[in-house]
């Protein structure tokens, strides 16, 4: 890790936020309102909480309780295997987290069917209009010079960077619409932009088998399908997240999802990529967005996740399809660009701990052509090879400390990656282009629906020419 600049000013805006989350977090209760009708359950759910945990603790010999669920009666609820225990636990805890919340609200770590908890509103309509949304509002404060000691020509920055409404639309049991309107920068005036993240009609047949059409969310990796402030770690998203796999990916298409036995999948043939806005930095220009999509080369991407363990997420995703969109060189061949993307993610939570791990590879055809049509030279070569990997972990400090209120998660972020990892005969990778950073940071929910992070980031990258920045971020969603 590269030493930290010192900036001829520092940032007021970290220290603040880290002085709010702390003062949060150890604010006294709010005085005493009237009774809930809710209380009496709420306290019961508690207590069944307390005893399972407490049947989990090695070396345990107490009793399971009687009748913890409706299906704990029986031989299973006489001899739980904690695997059992842990499933009741999940049941209980979910359980509880409505009764708090009330039935409007949004529990920030429940999704269903590929999508954010906010997005997911629509999914517990009992029928008609469903309303969500999220927002982050990001403060960068970058040094004044980078790691070889010239000046970054960086300023701070404070955007709203997102403000995004989520309408859903219910017909009957098996037919649904769902949407996403983002704004992003706050003023169109002022470079913002107005989009369509995703706009599709699901066809809810059976839990094995279910159909989606319209503009769809391309299911890789972390952040793509859920990127909502509040269920990630860290006031900016994975580069990794960016540039390779490049968030937010959404493509017209038509596909399959559901659950089969202890896995989820989802699967859908979409428009192909653009690669003419592809570049050193990655993928993210190819992006189509479902606006007047080329669709000479369309592609496919699969995603299959074991979901049967508590706490533990695990899978694969696989993309694959043309990116020429008749694209041609100066003697008139097309180039395919055929554009391979895999990726491998774990995630695990435990008791307050949140392990996150995520290592993706791409390939692509036809590069020294592609870099031909578009003029490219020198170490401007789109990469043939992409490839990159991070590693996070997050603890809750609420969960042994029973005096902090809300959710208290110090985080550390470890991300490297290559976008130009190997580039075509007779053209240089830019050494700029290999990075590794490291992100560690603070982050508080005094609800489970708003965060406040505060994060320091070290950029290394072979060319010497890293900037370390601080972010300090508010999200919420509903």
């Amino acid at each position: 890790m590269s030493g930290v600049s010192t900036p001829d000013r520092r940032p007021v805006l970290p220290g603040l936020a880290l002085t709010l989350i702390a003062g949060l977090c150890l604010a006294p209760a709010a005085p005493a309102q009237e009774a809930d009708p809710r209380d009496e359950r709420i306290e019961e759910l508690e207590r069944r909480i307390e005893q399972l945990e407490e049947q989990l603790e090695p070396g345990e010999d107490a009793e399971p309780e009687e009748a913890l669920s409706d299906d704990s009666e029986g031989a299973d609820a006489a001899d739980p295997t904690p695997a059992e225990l842990e499933r009741r636990l999940e049941v209980l805890a979910a359980e509880l987290e409505r009764q708090k919340l009330g039935e409007a609200a949004v529990a920030a770590d429940e999704g269903e069917h590929g999508m954010g908890p906010a997005a997911s509103k629509i999914y517990r309509t009992a029928e008609g209009l469903s309303i969500g949304g999220y927002g982050e509002m990001l403060y960068q404060a970058p040094d004044s010079t980078r790691d070889d000691g010239t000046p970054s020509g960086r300023g701070d920055q404070l955007d709203f960077l997102r403000a995004v409404l989520y309408f859903g639309y219910k017909f009957n049991d098996r037919w649904l619409f769902n949407s996403e309107i983002e704004l992003e920068h706050a003023s169109t005036d002022q470079e913002g932009s107005a989009s369509v993240e995703f706009a599709y009609v699901d066809w809810l047949a059976r839990p094995a088998a279910n159909a989606r059409f319209g503009l769809v969310l391309v299911p890789m990796g972390f952040v793509n399908e859920l990127h909502e402030p509040p269920i990630f770690l860290g006031a900016r998203r994975p580069d990794i997240e960016q540039v390779i796999i490049p968030s937010t990916w959404r493509e017209n298409g038509v596909g399959l999802f559901g659950d089969v036995g202890p896995f989820a999948y989802r699967t859908y043939l979409v428009n192909g990529l653009d690669a003419s806005g592809f570049s050193a930095r990655g993928l993210r220009g190819g992006r189509q967005k479902g606006s007047q999509a080329k669709a000479e080369d369309v592609a496919w991407v699969g995603r299959l996740d074991w979901v049967d363990t508590p706490g533990l997420l695990a899978g694969v995703s696989l993309y694959r399809g043309g990116s020429g969109q008749d694209l041609a060189d100066a003697s008139g061949r097309s180039i395919a660009a055929t554009t391979t993307l895999w990726e491998g993610h774990v995630e695990w939570k435990r008791r307050g701990l949140e392990l996150r791990g995520l290592a993706v590879r791409g390939e692509l055809d036809d590069v020294a052509r592609l870099n031909e049509a578009l003029g490219l030279e020198g170490e401007a070569s789109v990469g043939e090879e992409l490839e990159g990997w991070y590693l996070q972990a997050g603890y809750d400090l609420a969960v042994p400390f029973a005096r902090l209120r809300g959710s208290l998660v110090p985080y550390l972020r470890l991300e490297s990656y290559d976008t130009q990892a190997a580039v075509p005969a007779g053209f240089a990778a830019n050494p700029a282009n290999d990075v590794e950073s490291w992100t560690l940071g603070l982050a508080y929910r005094p609800i489970d629906q708003v965060v406040f992070k505060a994060d320091f980031q070290d950029y290394d990258n072979e060319a010497g020419t890293g900037v370390d920045q601080v972010n300090v971020a508010v999200g919420y969603l509903f």
